[in-house]
């Protein structure tokens, strides 16, 4: 087969002479530096982007300082109603959209119409559900009364106010709409700061946020290198912090808000995720669930399997079938829709990787598959499997954030248990067993902010999602966004 044609939309598209979205209309960056963005499949240039300067940050805060005091006002059922609009418009550039995320970030074509797409809309819908349910309560203090007089009290919540979203390059589409619907949904207005590998969708979804019905000012978006969201997050006028990224930068930014003005932070970070499987699970169950927490879009997810135990008396039978069907997958071109794997998204990954994989080598790591970059131009690698010495070995320490399962065996069940939670980090980990009232025992006592059990990486909007640990603070989706979004007010009469 052979690469799916481009829309003249997508090719339109690339073809502009990019800027900022800034109250409601796309408008020119003040300042002259540009970024070129890479197809990271065959290291083609496709684009040209602003690297913003303060003027321009201060620009875009302004604008959502403007758009928060409208947004806000609006009532509840209006928000809603334009975040479906905005919904019912991504799936109608469902195509569109899909083609210039696997263009700049390298995602299979699938993938990015399922979930970078409908998954994002099928979200999208449901945070607007919550827009009418955001809810105080009343109550009754216990005042005594001196002259008759009478006591209650209730509470609101209302919007935080301006949101700084800073979005990762993994699923620049679809976390941004978690961030965007997040603070529209509650009545913030957002300023959205997309990775400079993947800032191509972002700028689109804001033209069709304004098409949908958001007033001017309410969505912003402005596109550069690191110092744009260091400046979002340090400005006066953010009051909130939402930011998906890696460990480090994610403690950089929390210092950061908090050493600005206290401003309050949502941190949703990686970590080195542990998957564990008991020896009862089958052979064929174990490898798909091994692929399905593993090497979906590379590895590059930040829930991502990492660290992989498997029981002594299983693990040589499991290696092998898991090496002879990764050998089977069929890699090439993520426009091609016969393509089962991509490359990984852009060159400084790329690096990263082969250090790794360096390091894996000096520590006399085994490689059973892969291991190696791909040939080309492209930001290939290959999908490995490697078996270590002992749990201090890099590989199950450091986040690899990339096709990379690195495995340990263990011998029983509380050696498991340590095994899994002898980390610093906390975002996610699975369970894979037959045993219902096994998994019920263990399940408590794995650290873990999300615990999938015969399955990994699948989201759903109305499950809360987030670390524990060093792998976050807050969380995502269900209700559980709500909190971090407002803020409480009590008021208390007297009559």
């Amino acid at each position: 087969m052979s690469d799916i044609a481009l829309l003249p939309a997508v090719s339109a598209f690339l073809a502009r002479d990019h800027g900022l979205y800034i109250h409601g209309e796309q408008v020119a960056s003040q300042a002259s530096a540009r970024l070129t963005v890479h197809n990271p499949a065959n290291g083609q240039a496709i684009a040209q982007i602003a690297d913003a300067n303060q003027a321009d940050v201060d620009r875009a805060v302004d604008s959502a300082r403007q758009g928060f005091a409208s947004w806000s006002r609006t009532s509840p059922a209006a928000r809603a109603r334009v975040l479906l609009r905005l919904a019912d418009l991504l799936e109608a550039h469902r195509e569109e959209l899909a083609q210039l995320e696997t263009l700049q970030s390298g995602k299979l074509i699938g993938i990015a119409r399922a979930f970078e797409v409908e998954q994002a809309a099928h979200f999208l819908r449901y945070y607007a559900g919550w827009a009418t349910k955001i809810t105080g309560q009343t109550i009754t203090p216990s005042l005594p009364s001196f002259a008759g007089e009478r006591y209650s009290a209730f509470t609101l919540r209302e919007p935080v106010g301006v949101v700084a979203g800073i979005v990762p390059w993994n699923f620049a589409t679809m976390i941004a709409l978690w961030k965007l619907a997040s603070a529209l949904t509650t009545g913030c207005s957002i300023v959205l700061k997309p990775s400079e590998f993947t800032p191509l969708t972002l700028l689109r979804i804001a033209e069709l946020g304004s098409e949908a019905g958001l007033p001017p000012g309410a969505l912003n978006v402005v596109t550069g290198a690191g110092h744009v969201g260091k400046a979002l997050v340090e400005h006066p006028g953010t009051d909130k912090v939402s930011f998906t990224g890696s460990v480090p930068t994610g403690i950089a930014v929390g210092q950061a808000a908090m050493g600005a003005k206290l401003t309050r932070a949502t941190l949703e970070l990686g970590g080195k995720n542990a998957v564990a499987f008991l020896p009862d699970v089958g052979l064929d169950k174990a490898v798909d669930g091994i692929i399905e927490a593993g090497f979906l879009h590379s590895g590059q997810i930040c829930a991502a399997g990492e660290r992989f135990y498997v029981h002594r008396s299983r693990l040589e039978p499991l290696l092998e079938a898991l090496c002879q069907r990764l050998g089977q997958l069929r890699i090439g071109s993520p426009l091609d829709e016969a393509t089962q794997f991509g490359p990984v998204a852009n060159k400084p990954h790329q690096q990263k990787l082969a250090e790794l994989f360096a390091t894996a080598r000096a520590e006399g790591n085994r490689i059973l598959h892969g291991g190696r970059l791909g040939d080309g131009p492209g930001c290939f690698v290959e999908p490995t499997v490697i078996l270590a010495n002992q749990a201090s070995d890099t590989l199950l320490n450091q986040e690899t954030f990339g096709p990379v399962a690195t495995f340990l065996p263990y011998d029983h069940e509380d050696e498991l248990l340590h095994l899994m939670n002898a980390s610093p980090y906390g975002l996610s980990a699975s369970l894979w067993t037959n045993d219902l009232a096994k998994a019920m025992r263990l399940i408590p006592q794995i650290q873990a902010g999300t615990l999938w059990v015969n399955m990994h990486t699948l989201l759903d909007p109305a499950v809360p999602f987030g670390g524990i640990k060093a792998s976050g603070i807050g969380r995502e989706f269900g209700s559980a966004f709500i909190d971090d979004f407002t803020e409480l007010k009590s008021v208390m009469m007297r009559y």
